[in-house]
């Protein structure tokens, strides 16, 4: 039977990205801790953490580390029961997110279960076609993704649909396009994209054209918030969610480059499927909550 304190090292190491912080938390040394790992990598006979900066579990790891959090989390439930309200710990719940959602709708969503329930919310930032890939390696609980496939051993809910435009302010269209876009004028202007792992603006351009343009003249710019103020700036164009751009559309400062193309992404809430009372009612409020956001 695996030593639960062997595994507990292994988790805090990973959460806090290295093992200084690691034994803070757990009132060790260093040195303790490296032992820890380093006695559960004997007893399993595999190499469970790649000692870089920040260290990080091994494939081997992640399993271990599924495993514990899930036993955790039940854990945490059980203990619940028996405690008074009061004198209840904060439970984590460990997330996996894309960032146009965070700077939307999520605040929305998890604003009554934050203030009425004892939880701290650990948000993993990612891509919405990568956050699944959290959830397989048990790096969180739930995620927010565009995956519609069943994960084994989770649950899967639809949350709704955010639909991106490409937008840029009237004055850089006069600039950049004063006699309209066309497939090949638009890669000679520069636009933002989020990151290299973005593709919204490929999949707009091949409902726009038809086609992908070969070259495009890109910023890269991971914020959501600085993406829509460097956008407002006049600085490029780029892809934004109704949510973020509704009121800028409204009041004539940004414009579509090409009205009438759209791409829409629809949203899924994967989670464990446990038997857990405060992840159940997190994700049914959660669904609900967006779902009335999202339409």
């Amino acid at each position: 039977m695996l030593d639960y304190k062997l595994i507990e090292a292994l988790a805090m190491v990973v959460q806090e990205c290295g093992f200084e912080k690691a034994a803070t938390r757990l009132f060790l040394t260093p040195s303790a801790v490296s032992q820890r790992i380093k006695a559960l990598e004997e007893q399993t006979g595999q190499i469970l953490i790649n000692r870089t900066n920040p260290p990080r579990a091994t494939e081997a790891g992640l399993r271990i580390l599924k495993h514990y959090h899930h036993v955790k989390r039940l854990e945490d439930d059980l203990i619940d029961t028996f405690t008074p309200h009061e004198n209840r710990k904060f439970a984590t719940l460990a997330l996996g997110i894309n960032m146009d959602s965070l700077s939307t709708w999520f605040l929305d969503a998890v604003r009554d279960m934050l203030l009425n329930h004892k939880i701290l919310l650990d948000l993993k930032p990612a891509d919405q076609d990568q956050t699944d890939q959290l959830l397989k390696d048990g790096v969180v609980i739930g995620c927010v993704s565009s995956k519609d496939k069943l994960i084994q051993g989770c649950r899967m809910d639809y949350l709704g649909c955010m639909e991106y435009r490409m937008l840029a302010t009237p004055a850089y269209m006069a600039r950049w396009f004063p006699e309209g876009v066309t497939a090949e004028n638009i890669t000679l202007a520069p636009q933002f994209i989020f990151d290299r792992k973005d593709e919204l603006h490929l999949q707009y351009f091949q409902v726009a054209f038809g086609k992908i343009p070969a070259e495009l003249s890109a910023h890269y710019l991971p914020s959501s918030e600085q993406f829509l103020k460097f956008i407002l700036a006049g600085l490029g164009y780029g892809m934004l969610p109704e949510q973020q751009s509704n009121n800028y559309l409204e009041t004539g400062e940004l414009i579509e480059l090409m009205p009438g193309s759209v791409v829409k992404v629809d949203l899924y809430w994967h989670c464990w499927n446990l038997k857990s009372k405060l992840l159940r009612e997190f994700s049914e409020r959660l669904v609900e909550k967006t779902r009335n956001a999202l339409g």
